[in-house]
């Protein structure tokens, strides 16, 4: 895989999504300090820890730099409402996990599938990857509409445990193929 450029900035009709970095984590540590945000994250504390969430965001340069996860801010209006990436990027770049956050205002409005449009195309496209996966806590509404939306296929659920929750979930799994 030829790995993008951290210049490389995605646009929709409503938002911008640039590469994420070490200055995006105070307002990331905001949005997910929302128990409602926190708890559809299997991987996030509540509370968030904010040495833990600033760490993480600054190591997305290096994540990008190798391949290993491209991570994009979501941006509406020049305000960051959330995180999309893909990430767990296989060794052979052939596929990788989507995932996408964004803040409780922001719900129901048609973002996240927005974005997620703009990173499946360019996923299969200048990226070059044949297979996106995607999970989300079964009792995710939204997530679950979003996915099937894009005509990912359900390839079974597994209880997987949740940071935020402080136990296990239900978490339902999906694949599209280029």
């Amino acid at each position: 895989m030829l790995l993008p450029p951290r210049s490389t900035v995605l646009t929709t009709d409503r938002l911008l999504l640039r590469p994420s970095d070490a200055g995006d984590a105070a307002r990331a540590f905001e949005i997910r300090s929302d128990p409602a945000v926190a708890r559809m994250l299997s991987l996030a504390r509540f509370p968030p820890d904010g040495d833990e969430t600033a760490d993480w965001f600054a190591d997305h340069p290096r994540e990008w730099a190798e391949g290993l996860a491209f991570r994009f801010a979501i941006e509406r209006h020049d305000r960051m409402i959330g995180l999309i990436d893909l990430d767990d990027v296989s060794v052979d770049g052939r596929e990788a996990e989507i995932g996408v956050w964004l803040e409780q205002a922001c719900w129901g409005r048609g973002y996240a599938g927005e974005a997620a449009r703009a990173v499946v195309d360019w996923a299969f496209g200048p990226l070059g990857l044949r297979r996106i996966r995607a999970g989300h806590a079964a009792d995710n509404a939204g997530s679950a509409r979003m996915v099937e939306t894009f005509g990912f296929r359900h390839v079974g659920d597994v209880a997987v445990p949740s940071r935020s929750r402080g136990e296990e979930v239900l978490q339902r799994r999906y694949v599209l193929e280029r």
